[in-house]
């Protein structure tokens, strides 16, 4: 086995031990989180253990993390991502986050096309919306309001709520959305007086 693989191999143990640590989670409690034994997840820790895939799995699913992100795997050398777009009635949404959990981030593409009839959905989460370009059309609730480049807005998602285009021509806007109610945050220096 080369060095570079033993090196990542051992970070592991303390990398583990740090997430959990920062997640205030037990060794008991981790253990019923993923059925490993406490004596198995103990040895991973403390680098007594070469970790594998069986092992490897459910710890990243437990701490949320991405499996390459718990193993701190080397770049391959290519800075690219490789989003895999997902086409829904006609929209195309680019998934901007990676990782399971918290915050998701998309963007949505709304191809020139006759406005279509609202049909409003509601579910669980907050979401925050920004326009990049085109005018899209937003109804929340008992609100019909079109949004042009630069304005955002942010609703429950339990509302009845419903977007589209606006007119004839293509739409793009970003979305942050969190399923448990996450809010978005966005801090501003304050004016210079």
């Amino acid at each position: 086995m080369d060095d570079q693989l033993n090196d990542v191999l051992a970070a592991v143990g303390p990398r583990l031990r740090a997430l959990r640590l920062s997640s205030n989670t037990t060794l008991a409690g981790l253990s019923e989180a993923t059925g490993i034994s406490v004596s198995t997840l103990s040895r991973l820790e403390s680098g007594q253990r070469r970790p594998n895939l069986e092992l490897l799995l459910p710890l990243a699913r437990a701490h949320r993390v991405p499996l390459d992100e718990l193993v701190g795997a080397p770049a391959t050398g290519d800075p690219r991502l490789h989003l895999r777009p997902i086409v829904r009635r006609g929209m195309t949404i680019i998934p901007l986050t990676r990782r399971p959990g918290g915050i998701q981030a998309y963007k949505h593409i709304l191809p020139a096309g006759k406005p279509e009839a609202p049909n409003p959905q509601v579910h669980e989460g907050y979401e925050w919306l920004y326009v990049l370009n085109g005018r899209l059309r937003m109804v929340l609730g008992d609100q019909d309001v079109v949004m042009e480049p630069g304005e955002a807005a942010e609703f429950d998602t339990r509302v009845p709520h419903w977007f589209g285009r606006a007119e004839t021509g293509a739409v793009e806007f970003l979305s942050l959305f969190g399923t448990q109610g996450e809010r978005m945050h966005v801090r501003a220096r304050p004016s210079s007086s």
